[in-house]
């Protein structure tokens, strides 16, 4: 190729060339004016055809790149590509000129881009190809063609390397098909992750068609191999086989004939070393040892006499000793027996004294005033100016000190008790049976209802993360309504996920539908992602009349218009909603740092008799609800928990789960996997149709009286996070199923209506909205309160509404409801400057 000096000058053609073999068409170059394309060539040079510097070569389009054709031709006066038999418009010609030094030669280039929708447009019809034609003023010429093709690798291998147990020395043979790719994948092995190179050890072999030969299995060969394909778009891994290499045990050489003993017989023995067995080798089959009687001449000649008789006596006398020490080791054993049962009946008497006993503390005077009793109907409780609070607390105040703790207008107040169903079962049955509630769960261990009316209240589904507040105010005043709060179940309720789009909340519904509400409620519930937005694209769906499941609400760009909003935190979302339905939230990632959260749980057999013991690892989402439900089902199986719960974070990285069992004392059990893991795939994890999943490791103790089991338990993924469980039990010791404290750690009622529901007071509360409400010259008002609660990212949200205070003080309640303390929010009153702060530090009896 000769070597072009100067700089290109870039040209764009300014007249509209309607056909490319017009020789004549005027240009423009920058810094010019306008000349004809048909430059005059030198003499020489007049006669000679263009032939190419640059041809255009094959091109893959790797995901929506672009790629770029090029075209060097000397001397040409025109240039222009043709693709799949069409001219390519002048107008995606980019075209640079220069004259060669040396020749004086006219050189010119042009370029193309060619984009992924152009190719698509012919796909199964024919290969897309592109070729140049230049032009001079003798002829023309026409390159070679350039064919343009998408990259793709696809998933799966059509064909993956199977697991072997081979004997020494013995050919392996691991096949692999990789997956169907343009351009054609290369392929690679690997042993427990390193690559297999052919070139430094020569015992293995990579055939055309991408099988690995091991030549002579070797101890040292025995490991997990794995298919790597790999292309310029994705490299993708095949599932492990693993290998392993055995060594049959091979008799040594006898020895030689011992001489004639007492018994007047010879023997000779071998042994099993040439090799010893190993890696689950078969033991040498035959006898090590062969016996021969002698000729009567070999026999030695004896004579009983006084080497018998004291032979005799000596084994009597061990035969004394062994009984001696027999009755010695009974009476020791007997006295311990005795006090040990000595022990259990003073430990029996110190623990009478413990038993446990319900105590029902007594009700101070008038403490129904600001409490509702869940067996309560329809009532009413008047107020004449006498507060009464639900906390504990030593301090006291005058109730006359300023005007924020006078009272209200009226002298007297009426308070209306919601009433609490009592029958679970009747209630979701009734509701059932109308046309919108057919899909409504019937799980009753997971519904909660009750009657409430102006004063609200709270719903709670327990040790599920899963609540319903109805503030004050929020049933219009009048208005009584039975409201539900249930989990749904996902093979009952079935939410289409598209694409890349996984599920990361549980599926609740509160209802009915379609009640009246003057102020939003506020729905709790856990999710399972890493609660950072620049990773994730977060849409609230909800369930329409239909049935269908429509987006109402992406989280991080909430309109406070919207009759949705939501308050994300590290493991809670809290939803505002101003009407009741069906909802759950669902993710799809923006990159691949993208995590969801696991939570990882081993269980054992509560009790075992068999040599085999099995070990169950769970992979759920990191919510309560799914928590609860396999909490259940183990105690239903009569499993144990045999660690703490751990959490991991999967990532969308497409690579799969792994699980393996190490460090096992191998002289007592022994692992009946016979791969080295075991594997969860990617998407069964990422799409979340399955509440959880798991794998069960199967041991084999050697003996029955083996009962101590140290392990580690691995839990990774694969390029990612992992997570290990070191394990340290005695099977046999604890025998008890589920500790029931993981399953009762949320013992508070699951319906509270009125007063109840809250730790703020109603009147109280009042006076608070009515004192930070109106706007405060130096910023003592709502404003105030919610940055010092941490609250000021929902500044507009809050200004939106009537009363900002209340809603502000609604999230409180909703976040703060079982581990809240009031004397906290007591302190930030405080230092904002209002009175308020004080009544929180009255106690039960003065409030």
């Amino acid at each position: 190729m000769p070597l072009l000096l100067g700089p290109f000058v870039r040209c764009r053609f300014s007249a509209t060339l309607l056909v490319p073999w017009l020789v004549f068409a005027g240009f423009t170059c920058a810094g010019g004016s306008e000349h004809a394309a048909t430059a005059t060539l030198p003499g020489t040079f007049s006669d000679q055809l263009p032939r190419f510097l640059v041809e255009p070569e094959d091109e893959y389009i790797v995901k929506n790149k672009p790629v770029t054709l090029t075209c060097r031709s000397t001397p040409a006066t025109q240039i222009y590509f043709k693709c799949n038999g069409e001219w390519v418009h002048q107008d995606d010609h980019l075209i640079e000129r220069i004259v060669d030094p040396a020749t004086a030669l006219p050189v010119m280039q042009v370029t193309i881009d060619i984009t992924r929708q152009q190719v698509e447009k012919i796909f199964g019809l024919d290969e897309y190809w592109c070729q140049c034609v230049a032009w001079s003023t003798t002829g023309t010429q026409k390159s070679q063609k350039a064919y343009i093709r998408i990259a793709y690798l696809r998933k799966n291998f059509e064909e993956e390397p199977q697991g072997k147990e081979v004997a020494l020395d013995q050919e392996v043979l691991l096949r692999c098909h990789p997956p169907e790719g343009v351009p054609q994948a290369e392929v690679e092995w690997q042993r427990n992750e390193d690559v297999v190179d052919p070139a430094s050890d020569p015992n293995f072999f990579i055939t055309a068609d991408h099988n690995l030969v091991i030549k002579k299995a070797r101890l040292a060969d025995t490991g997990n191999y794995t298919c790597v394909a790999k292309n310029i778009v994705a490299r993708r891994k095949s599932t492990s086989a693993t290998v392993l290499v055995y060594v049959d045990g091979g008799w040594s050489e006898w020895s030689k004939w011992s001489a004639c003993g007492a018994d007047c017989s010879m023997w000779r023995s071998r042994e099993c070393t040439q090799p010893s067995p190993g890696t689950g080798g078969k033991f040498c089959q035959g006898l090590d040892l062969q016996s021969l009687n002698c000729t009567s001449e070999q026999c030695p000649q004896t004579v009983s006499g006084a080497e018998d008789v004291a032979l005799y006596v000596g084994m009597v006398a061990v035969a004394l000793c062994l009984t001696l020490l027999l009755i010695v080791v009974v009476l020791v054993y007997r006295r311990k027996k005795e006090d040990l049962d000595a022990d259990v009946a003073d430990s029996s008497i110190l623990t009478t004294g413990f038993q446990p006993m319900g105590i029902k503390p007594s009700k101070p005077e008038n403490s129904h005033l600001l409490t509702i009793q869940p067996d309560l109907t329809t009532t009413t409780t008047s107020y004449q100016g006498t507060l009464r609070s639900r906390h504990d607390g030593t301090g006291k105040f005058s109730m006359t000190n300023g005007p924020l703790l006078d009272p209200l207008p009226n002298g007297s107040h009426t308070l209306h008790n919601g009433k609490l169903n009592s029958d679970p079962a009747e209630f979701v049955s009734r509701l059932s049976t109308q046309s919108y509630f057919k899909t409504l769960s019937r799980d009753v261990a997971n519904t909660s209802y009750g009657t409430f009316n102006f004063l609200g209240g709270r719903l709670t589904i327990p040790n599920t993360g899963i609540s319903l507040l109805i503030p004050p105010e929020a049933i219009p005043r009048g208005k009584i309504y039975e409201i539900y709060l249930t989990v749904q179940r996902k093979e009952d309720l079935r939410l289409p996920l598209a694409g890349c789009q996984t599920l990361l909340s549980p599926i609740v519904s509160c209802g009915p539908p379609g009640v009246v509400l003057s102020r939003p409620v506020i729905l709790s519930m856990d999710h399972c992602f890493d609660a950072c937005l620049d990773n994730w694209a977060v849409r609230l769906k909800k369930q329409n009349y239909e049935g269908a499941w429509e987006d109402v609400l992406l989280m991080g760009e909430e309109l406070v218009s919207e009759p949705y909003y939501c308050q994300l935190e590290a493991e809670t979302c809290r939803l505002f909603s101003e009407q009741l339905g069906t909802f759950a939230l669902v993710g799809e990632s923006l990159h691949m740092g993208a995590a969801k959260r696991l939570r990882l749980v081993l269980f054992s057999d509560a009790y075992c008799s068999t040599l085999e013991y099995n070990i169950r690892v769970y992979c759920m989402d990191d919510t309560q609800d799914v928590f609860k439900e396999v909490m259940q089902m183990e105690r239903q199986l009569g499993g144990r928990l045999i660690d703490e719960p751990h959490v991991l974070l999967f990532k969308d990285s497409y690579h799969n789960l792994r699980l393996s069992i190490h460090d096992m004392p191998q002289a007592h059990w022994r692992s009946k996997l016979l791969a080295g893991y075991q594997e969860i795939p990617f998407y069964h994890i990422w799409n979340g149709s399955q509440r959880y999943l798991h794998c069960t490791f199967t041991l084999e103790r050697l003996s029955l009286s083996t009962c101590e089991l140290t392990c580690q338990l691995c839990v990774w993924q694969v390029e990612g996070e992992g997570q290990s469980f070191s394990l340290d039990f005695n099977i046999a010791k604890d025998t008890r199923a589920v500790d029931s404290e993981f399953l009762l750690m949320d013992s508070n009622a699951t319906a509270l209506a009125g007063p109840s529901a809250f730790q703020i007071p109603y009147l109280i509360r009042q006076k608070i909205c009515s004192s930070l409400d109106a706007p405060c010259p130096n910023g003592a008002d709502w404003r105030m309160l919610a940055q010092r609660l941490k609250l000021e990212r929902h500044m507009s949200f809050f200004a939106s509404k009537a009363s900002p205070t209340s809603l502000i003080l609604d999230l409180w309640e909703a976040q703060h409801f079982h581990s809240g303390n009031i004397n906290q929010l007591a302190t930030v009153m405080a230092d904002i400057g209002k009175q308020e702060a004080m009544i929180f530090l009255v106690s039960d009896g003065e409030c």
